[in-house]
């Protein structure tokens, strides 16, 4: 097993007898079925939960406005060097 898979099973709960995969499968929809493109690895029965590739962002035209002006006062923070170290910033949070 990979130390990341190792790694990811220890933040998961620890580990297990099973075994953690990391895998991208591409699937097309075909008359209403999802037909595998790729060729897999997967032992027999495995089950999968497919998820669809995400589109972009759900932000309406309220929300992206907030965003780019969020993203403007911070250029200008940094610019200014107005920054705070994010260390510091732990410290607190961990703090509370």
């Amino acid at each position: 097993m990979s130390p990341s898979a190792d790694g990811c099973k220890l933040l998961l709960g620890g580990r297990s007898g099973g075994s953690l995969v990391h895998m991208t499968i591409k699937a097309r929809v075909r008359a209403g079925r999802l037909v595998v493109d790729e060729p897999t690895e997967l032992p027999e029965g495995t089950e999968l939960e497919l998820l669809p590739l995400d589109p972009g962002d759900w932000l309406d035209d309220a929300d992206r406005a907030a965003l780019h002006q969020a993203l403007r006062e911070s250029d200008a923070d940094v610019a200014a060097d107005q920054l705070v170290d994010a260390e510091e910033i732990l410290r607190e949070l961990r703090s509370r």
